[in-house]
């Protein structure tokens, strides 16, 4: 079962390739643009998600500007093991940014799967998974010029019509030393049709290296079967978990607890009122009624959200 988990091995695990040894699946946190900071990590870290991503950011404005450094990546002690994704397309701004992190984090990942129009425009995300001799260089370049040894070089991307093609992908970038794929079992102009997992299963049996599995996994349940069906060595959520941070720890839906230690810890990090609103919108969904969402989905201030959470549910 994936819900098992055994604390103390947890605390023995030294870094994110350890996840990968420990004979369990790995439950990540998807990198999520404005949601999977470290806010958000720090909730879904208390219930049993071993690994985290931050959202996706640009490595040229990252390297380029200290002021996107500060707003785009904060961390603490306890946000470990982390994973950076960047997005690039130039190996040595790769380099560059994933040395200015490597203090900080556990790996880097390259987002080869993001298909937003703008990234694709400007040579990043999904696009690069049809160069697969540029994401060979960026890996390379990255495992030659960080010392570290522990830390890891990931990618995640997304499936090709022709298989054949991403198989060939994946081949070249475990050649290069890369240590795990997170495949996004959809191709670039596939968005709510239902996921490849039977392409997932093929990669992962092409593969010697951890494969993650990602798309449509919303319960602990349906990560369990994913893992069946494709043999994916961790398993990547993202609406998921903004709709119950605690899936992983066997939650069918948020419970009091989770929303009152999302509280707490908003508040201690400082989120700012938009965000800490709307993950609670997030949260809430499937605990609210109709009448319920008009009334809360319109709040304003951080005292009203925490008089109504006292006021209905006693948070």
């Amino acid at each position: 079962m994936i819900g098992d988990i055994v604390e103390s091995k947890q605390c023995q695990l030294k870094d994110a390739m350890d996840l990968f040894h420990s004979g369990q699946v790995v439950k990540v946190c998807a990198p999520m643009v404005r949601y999977s900071k470290l806010a958000f990590r720090t909730l879904v870290r208390k219930y049993s998600c071993d690994l985290c991503y931050t959202p996706m950011i640009v490595a040229a404005d990252f390297v380029r500007s200290a002021k996107a450094r500060d707003s785009e990546f904060t961390t603490n002690k306890g946000d470990h093991p982390l994973i950076v994704q960047f997005a690039a397309k130039e190996a040595q701004v790769l380099c560059d940014a994933a040395r200015i992190v490597c203090p900080f984090a556990d790996g880097i990942d390259l987002n080869c799967g993001c298909p937003q129009r703008w990234a694709m425009a400007e040579g990043y995300g999904a696009c690069l998974i049809n160069k697969p001799e540029l994401v060979r260089d960026m890996v390379r370049h990255v495992r030659n010029q960080i010392d570290n040894p522990r830390f890891s070089v990931s990618i995640k991307i997304r499936i090709h019509e022709d298989l054949k093609r991403t198989v060939d992908l994946c081949q070249k970038a475990e050649a290069t030393g890369v240590s795990w794929i997170t495949v996004h079992g959809r191709s670039v102009e596939e968005r709510h049709q239902p996921v490849h997992y039977d392409a997932i299963k093929i990669i992962k049996q092409s593969m010697s290296i951890p494969i993650v599995a990602n798309g449509d996994i919303k319960t602990l349940e349906d990560a369990e079967n994913v893992h069946h069906l494709t043999g994916a060595d961790g398993i990547m959520v993202a609406r998921g978990l903004l709709a119950n941070p605690a899936m992983f720890a066997g939650y069918e839906e948020t419970p009091l607890r989770c929303i009152q230690d999302w509280v707490d810890i908003a508040l201690e990090h400082g989120t700012p009122f938009t965000c800490f609103h709307h993950h609670l919108m997030y949260m809430m969904e499937r605990i609210t009624s109709k009448q319920e969402k008009k009334v809360f989905n319109v709040l304003s201030s951080t005292s009203a959200v925490l008089d109504y959470l006292n006021d209905h549910y006693g948070v």
